[in-house]
């Protein structure tokens, strides 16, 4: 049986058990590997959620421009629903990310625009701003915004929250993720909260986000946000998808720690995985005192390792950073 386009591949993501670097670990630890998405990353699940949504609400019409400030892995997903229902892309990213994100979304016919990464969210140069100013000034655009648009975390409360459910029989104790627009996390977790209210979720941080600040205090203190490397979580703002109830602890993270466990996942556990899946398991290994034998947990690889070739795992910019 064949599928009608690339769309259908969304979704029903494995389920793979962690055994080398987690052998110290007193519990079952299973990861959601999310790079099987043709787009190679759970951005893909989004993306289609939140046109499906404009397309509904009539905020993007047929012809129509799809504009978006991203990260690279949002705009992936994007482009593949655009290329499938006939829309033009826009994007917007800052100059920390990889070389290779970039090219992806050209690949795919997204005009790319390179904004500079330490400025803040307000500035005029910010991806944010220029984002906005381009919506404005392109004729039948729809400026999607992930952090604000709720169709972010539903899809995550429609797809990944039940089949995580599913693949674990209902056994999950445990969900750990990296924490950036938080659709994924607060869609996720709300789904399982529902299902079980003692799941525990731990939001992973890198050091310099706002976020761990943000869960603790409830304050937003500009002073706790400092620059950092690794891509594609954490923030300098606090999206409105973001639902702390349903979160139970934030950890943070440093660049260096996470770079090498990234590193690790590819070569023990055969994982060629993003930044955000090796901070993600330093993070619970960091909490790995907390766990007991009978715990299962389920931590949330979000992208594919083809995104940071000329970063993470390249030994020259490791060592140009101390990582190596």
């Amino acid at each position: 049986m064949w599928l009608n386009n690339i769309l259908e591949t969304i979704g029903n993501t494995p389920l793979i058990r962690l055994n080398k670097i987690t052998e110290q670990i007193p519990a079952t630890i299973l990861a959601k590997v999310d790079y099987f998405n043709p787009g190679n990353s759970i951005k893909d699940r989004m993306a289609l959620k939140m046109i499906e949504m404009a397309e509904a609400s009539g905020a993007l019409k047929p012809g129509g421009t799809i504009i978006e400030c991203t990260s690279g892995n949002t705009g992936m997903g994007l482009a593949l629903v655009a290329i499938v229902k006939g829309y033009k892309c826009i994007f917007t990213t800052t100059d920390k990310q990889s070389k290779e994100k970039m090219d992806i979304l050209r690949a795919m016919g997204a005009e790319v625009f390179v904004c500079p990464t330490n400025v803040e969210p307000t500035d005029l140069l910010s991806y944010y701003s220029v984002a906005r100013r381009l919506a404005n000034e392109t004729p039948n655009s729809f400026f999607v915004n992930q952090y604000d648009n709720l169709a972010n975390r539903q899809a995550h409360y429609e797809s990944t929250g039940p089949e995580i459910w599913n693949q674990t029989e209902g056994k999950i104790t445990h969900l750990v993720c990296t924490a950036g627009t938080g659709g994924t996390i607060t869609g996720t977790a709300t789904f399982l909260k529902e299902k079980n209210p003692n799941i525990k979720i731990w939001a992973i941080d890198p050091v310099g986000s706002l976020l761990t600040h943000y869960f603790k205090t409830g304050e937003i203190d500009h002073s706790k946000v400092a620059p950092y490397i690794a891509e594609g979580f954490g923030e300098d703002f606090v999206p409105e998808n973001y639902d702390m109830t349903v979160i139970d602890h934030f950890e943070q993270v440093n660049d260096k720690e996470g770079a090498l466990m990234t590193r690790r996942l590819a070569k023990e556990e055969g994982l060629f995985c993003g930044y955000s899946a090796g901070s993600c398991l330093q993070g619970l290994i960091q909490l790995k005192d907390k766990l007991q034998p009978t715990d299962m947990v389920v931590c949330i690889f979000h992208d594919h390792g083809s995104r940071y070739v000329g970063k993470v795992y390249n030994d020259d910019w490791m060592k140009s950073k101390g990582f190596l």
